[in-house]
């Protein structure tokens, strides 16, 4: 029983690091593509066909 237990232990700390750098990841992400679509809108006037 202790065997299962140390497992569940280490898959729940293991799950809730993947979780924490998810989260980072995508707030990075996030952030990067609102500046570069602010970026592409403040420019736009600039661009001729």
């Amino acid at each position: 029983m202790e065997k299962a237990y140390r497992t569940m232990k280490n898959s729940g700390a293991g799950s809730i690091a993947v979780g924490i750098i998810v989260l980072v990841v995508g707030i990075t992400v996030g952030v990067i593509s609102i500046i570069n679509g602010a970026s592409l809108l403040r420019h736009k006037k600039e661009i001729i066909f």
